[in-house]
């Protein structure tokens, strides 16, 4: 992804979140509205948010050290989970405690009436063109991936946790808007409580949603299917490779893929040979997948047991052959003869 279409949206929402928050916090000092008070700390939430996703891409750009020779990429994935916590606890879990406080407690809204249905419309637009910055951003990196498949693919987290964030906020704000205005209308202050309950559950369902994808993320994931078929192709198309014995894929970070995959080469007069055939494939699969920036291959004759060794199946049909060698030499010693 780009790095600075994500930095647009994420200053885009701050700004227009920021300016949500103070005019909620306005209107719930006025009139009492626990929908109002949810929408304000949902809105804090969300600024702390994007301070958080602005933060892990500033340390993600730091130099790779002895101690972290892979660089820093996965912080952007640290701090876009600690984006999905802030937003469960202190976005949904209190939208749902200031619920069960208001139903407790249900009284109408008494002064101000116009104030959180104009504060909300206004919320609304705000919200409306941060949103659109975000779709506007993510449709250049989108392709033809439906919204779901970007949601759940995106190596970049920081599209995706803005436009998690920006549509739970316009649903939000509707279902705040619902609440008050049929308190209004009703003169019966549960409506607002069931406004913010909504808002509750939908904050805790996005943060869910966004912990699952982040956890994937942070756990490790490979290259993706189209990826992966331009890699083996650069690393076939050529006369230097016979063909891949196994190959493993590994995203460091959003935009730094790490290539390991061991070939099998036709036998080479000099080692001088064999290192330019080995520089030309990587510089083919760069020029394939240009994330693919930290490449090892390792060269060598194809053979069944090489290429099981890749899958971990040569380790486990080895031990019983050496437990076999060692129980037929216990045997030799036992009956005076020599081992084998």
């Amino acid at each position: 992804m780009s790095a600075n279409g994500g930095t647009k949206a994420i200053v885009a929402a701050l700004a227009a979140n920021l300016g949500i928050a103070v005019t909620k916090f306005v209107a719930f000092a006025l009139t009492g509205s626990s929908s109002m008070l949810a929408e304000s700390i949902h809105s804090v939430a969300d600024s702390g948010n994007q301070g958080l996703l602005l933060l892990g891409g500033r340390r993600a750009k730091r130099q790779a050290t002895p101690q972290h020779p892979f660089g820093y990429g996965r912080e952007r994935y640290i701090y876009a989970f600690i984006v999905a916590i802030v937003l469960f606890s202190l976005g949904g879990l209190f939208a749902l405690y200031e619920a069960y406080h208001k139903a407790s407690d249900p009284h109408p809204i008494e002064s101000w009436q116009w104030v959180p249905v104009a504060v909300l419309v206004a919320a609304i637009v705000m919200e409306g063109f941060s949103f659109r910055t975000a779709i506007k951003e993510s449709n250049l990196i989108r392709g033809n991936q439906t919204w779901v498949r970007f949601i759940r693919r995106a190596k970049a987290p920081e599209l995706p946790v803005v436009l998690l964030e920006d549509f739970g906020a316009l649903v939000g704000l509707v279902f705040a808007l619902f609440g008050v205005g049929m308190t209004l209308i009703t003169g019966n202050g549960m409506w607002d409580a069931a406004g913010t309950a909504m808002i509750g559950v939908l904050l805790v369902v996005i943060a869910v949603t966004l912990a699952i994808e982040t956890k994937s993320l942070l756990l490790g994931e490979g290259a993706e299917q189209g990826e992966l078929a331009k890699i083996e192709q650069a690393v076939t198309n050529g006369p230097e490779v016979e063909r891949i014995i196994h190959m493993k894929t590994l995203y460091l970070g959003p935009e730094e893929l790490m290539v390991a995959a061991k070939i099998a080469v036709p036998a080479w007069e000099t080692a001088e040979d064999l290192a330019r055939d080995i520089n030309a494939v990587e510089a083919r699969i760069r020029r394939e997948v240009p994330t693919a920036r930290v490449i090892y291959l390792e060269p060598d004759i194809y053979s069944p047991e090489a290429e099981r060794a890749g899958t971990g199946q040569a380790a486990a049909t080895a031990v019983p052959e050496a437990a076999t060698t060692g129980e037929a030499h216990a045997a030799d010693e036992v009956a005076g003869r020599p081992g084998s």
